[in-house]
């Protein structure tokens, strides 16, 4: 088919690999502009414009598809479909009826749990123990499309969001190039009405930890805000961002240290912290954490 991509960062890689490799046309890949990043400051392209550059596909990153020209411009490439996952615009409706088929978002939820813009780190800080990916045939409502194709996946106990990402990721490569296949034969399914949640955008204002809150919650946090903006605590008048955990045994007054490996009180129960990052510095295990910070047992953070 002749397709419009439209993605801009890791995430939608996979996918513009998957559609290349099954043979299909893109007309333009779409992405968000280059932006100042690094210590220069320097303008840089979004991973989907390196990787279509390095594809040999034409590029454009219009700063909105509010304007007659730019709908102009895609409609001229009439295209049969247009995919898009994690574009990062509001697509009006013009750009929407412009494709033959119309426009196909991978959505990384079971829709309609965790329409908008964080699905997966809010699936795990829920403490959802299934996730997956939907294909859905947009429309101008926020994630309210109809679903053509989904597929769940469980969500593993100390599985973080950076992990999750990248299976979604893969999921979602592979599920939209059989979506395309069996385009004529799908049957759209309406949302349900009931089971609605919304997937609000992280704020950096969130992730601090709260010893005092409940162990399960705090792991939900540590591994759902792993790795940006990263849970974050105090230690030894450092803030520390914590990248990994898991549930252990144990209890005492939130935030002491119940051992030499790490085991942290809360409010309820502990985590066991197991990768961590000081500010300025690389993450690190646990083991090569303690060398370079040690914290015996009665130590508090």
């Amino acid at each position: 088919m002749r397709i419009v991509f439209m993605g801009t960062p890791d995430f939608s890689v996979p996918v513009l690999d998957a559609l290349v490799e099954a043979g299909h046309e893109i007309a333009a890949v779409y992405c968000q502009p280059p932006r100042p990043a690094g210590r220069g400051k320097k303008d840089r392209p979004t991973p989907v414009h390196a990787r279509a550059e390095a594809l040999g596909l034409p590029v454009r990153h219009p700063v909105s598809l509010k304007d007659d020209a730019s709908q102009a411009e895609f409609a001229a490439l009439e295209a049969e479909v247009a995919v898009v996952v994690a574009y990062g615009l509001i697509l009006p409706q013009a750009i929407l009826d412009a494709p033959r088929h119309g426009c196909l978002n991978i959505h990384a939820s079971l829709l309609p749990r965790w329409r908008g813009a964080a699905p997966i780190h809010r699936a795990i800080m829920a403490g959802d123990t299934e996730t997956g990916i939907c294909i859905m045939q947009m429309e101008a409502g926020l994630d309210t499309g109809p679903v053509l194709l989904r597929e769940a996946t469980p969500i593993g106990a100390e599985e973080t969001t950076a992990q999750l990402h990248d299976r979604l990721s893969a999921m979602g490569a592979g599920l939209i190039v059989q979506a395309l296949r069996d385009l004529p034969t799908l049957t759209p399914e309406v949302q349900a009405d009931e089971g609605v949640t919304y997937a609000a955008k992280i704020e950096k204002a969130e992730a601090q930890i709260d010893w005092t809150l409940p162990a399960a919650e705090i792991d939900r946090k540590i591994r759902g805000l792993s790795p940006f903006p990263g849970a974050w605590t105090e230690i030894e008048g450092q803030r520390v961002k914590l990248l990994a955990s898991r549930l252990a045994q144990g209890a005492g007054d939130p935030g002491a240290v119940l051992d030499d490996a790490l085991t942290v009180a809360c409010g309820d129960g502990a985590v066991e912290l197991l990768r961590l990052q000081r500010a300025g510095k690389s993450a690190q295990d646990r083991e090569t954490f303690l060398r370079g910070l040690p914290l015996p047992a009665g130590s508090r953070i």
